[in-house]
């Protein structure tokens, strides 16, 4: 599976994809609750931070980038600050083309979430009720019929702010046929006969369950609501997102249903947009529709593991289609991947430790280090060696274990968060682009001699040294067992 997944992402690569649909800003305040209001019984939200990402059609964009496709994003904001918010935000993604439309007539769309830890405590929604867009629309459907012309397909992402009315609809339709590509949607409205031309939709179970007035809770519940909305659309292919239960899809007069893995949940916010563009990248590379399926389930699993509107890279999909690997912390995160983990978790108010090593043979030195690493942090990130580095540091006949074994024995031990690695003789770069906010060694370092230590203690951050158990390395263990 994790070859043809491969393939597909590969083919994927570099494909142009038109979204259009209701674009808004997602804002995160973050913080932690120790006490109840004296005012009122709520709970008072020590802010540690807060964050802005695209959220809407603009998260299906930012999780087409993180699949490698070019996006040109079509749509509308409002003409004030968190619309120039909005789209900066945007066009600062190299693989993300604008062509908004900006409009006195609406205030741009604001979402701004609370959350203590990892625990959503309230959302508040900024907008207007019915906003006139009409000249606004007009506008949005010559945008894109000119640049439909070089894309694989268009995804029209309804969010039931104003943007997908009938004649944005219908512009998406005429310019999908005029160039014979499909055109996905992401359906908020109960009537899915206004989405009629498309050539596949995608809703949840309950707008699937509104939609066609049936049950949706059990697989025999989904065939029956989706076999009533096929005689509907005959000529529309429909696949249901049904959460933890995986997702379904008919086609050919037949319904298939297929489970996803248990995962540890934190958040579901933009899990939609995610499995979304999974499947338009599985299908804009050729695929079948069991894989695009396969593909959306493994990449909204991911997404659910991760806190707030977030994205999921090809690399991950990789690692989490590989047999045994959990998404996110097992096997190796690449560079970029580790750093966004490290800032996505200090924005939830999670201190980020960092300990490094060769760890060739594991043994009891290495877990007293990594217990005592992982006491002085909520999450731990282990950064090894590569193999030519190992090599280099210790002569051609280390490492015993390769980088993949390496890490995969890390990253099954309970106090380990995520593992990385790094080419260099030393850390120093990776530690830059992680900035953690405690450093920690095994030896008999002073804290100032110790790789990186400058770097954590610029930020405010920490430096800890944990003697190491007397006798024990890996050095030993081998003389040992050559004797």
């Amino acid at each position: 599976m994790r070859q043809q997944i491969s393939e597909i992402l590969e083919k994927a690569r570099d494909k142009q994809i038109i979204c259009v649909g209701d674009l808004m800003l997602d804002r995160y305040v973050y913080g932690g609750v120790g006490r109840v209001s004296p005012e009122a019984p709520v709970p008072v939200l020590r802010k540690t931070s807060s964050t802005e990402v695209p959220g809407g059609a603009g998260n299906v964009a930012r999780n087409l980038s993180a699949l490698g496709l070019r996006t040109v994003m079509i749509g509308c904001v409002g003409d004030d600050d968190a619309g120039t918010q909005l789209t900066d935000l945007l066009e600062a993604d190299p693989l993300i083309s604008c062509q908004l439309v900006r409009t006195t007539h609406m205030a741009t769309v604001i979402k701004t979430r609370f959350i203590a830890g990892t625990q959503q405590l309230l959302r508040v929604d900024t907008e207007d009720d019915g906003p006139d867009l009409v000249d606004a629309s007009l506008e949005i459907g010559k945008l894109v019929g000119a640049a439909t012309k070089t894309a694989s397909l268009i995804i029209v992402s309804d969010y039931a702010k104003g943007v997908i009315n009938p004649v944005v609809f219908d512009a998406c339709i005429k310019a999908a046929k005029a160039n014979d590509i499909p055109v996905l949607v992401d359906p908020k409205s109960k009537d899915f006969s206004i989405y009629a031309g498309a050539s596949l939709i995608k809703p949840n179970a309950s707008e699937l369950a509104a939609a066609s007035g049936l049950p949706t809770a059990s697989d025999s519940d989904v065939d029956a609501a989706l076999s009533a909305m096929a005689n509907l659309l005959p000529d529309t292919r429909l696949v249901v997102t049904r959460a933890g239960k995986g997702m379904s899809w008919h086609e050919s007069n037949r319904t298939f249903h297929m489970k996803g893995e248990a995962r540890q949940v934190f958040d579901v916010s933009g899990a939609g947009d995610t499995s979304m563009a999974a499947l338009a990248a599985a299908i804009a590379a050729g695929a079948d529709l069991k894989d695009a399926v396969a593909l959306a389930i493994a990449a909204s699993g991911i997404v659910v593991g991760k806190v707030g509107t977030a994205t999921v890279s090809a690399e991950e999909l990789h690692r989490a289609l590989s047999a045994g690997e959990a998404p996110v912390s097992a096997g190796l995160l690449g560079r970029s991947d580790i750093a966004e983990l490290a800032v996505r978790w200090r924005a939830s108010g999670l201190r980020v430790g960092f300990t490094n090593g060769c760890f060739d043979i594991l043994h009891p030195g290495h877990l007293r280090v990594l217990r005592q690493a992982r006491a002085q942090c909520d999450r731990l990130i282990v950064a090894i060696n590569t193999d030519a580095s190992v090599k280099r540091l210790k002569g051609e006949s280390r490492p015993v274990n390769t980088e993949q074994d390496r890490a995969e024995l890390l990253a099954g031990i309970a106090c380990v968060d995520a593992v990385t690695s790094f080419d260099e003789d030393t850390p120093a770069e990776l530690i830059d682009a992680i900035q953690p906010d405690v450093l920690v060694k095994g030896g008999d370092y002073k804290p100032d001699e110790i790789v990186g230590a400058d770097t954590v203690k610029a930020r405010g951050g920490e430096v800890v040294v944990v003697p190491l158990l007397e006798g024990r390395s890996t050095t030993s263990i081998i003389e040992r067992s050559r004797s």
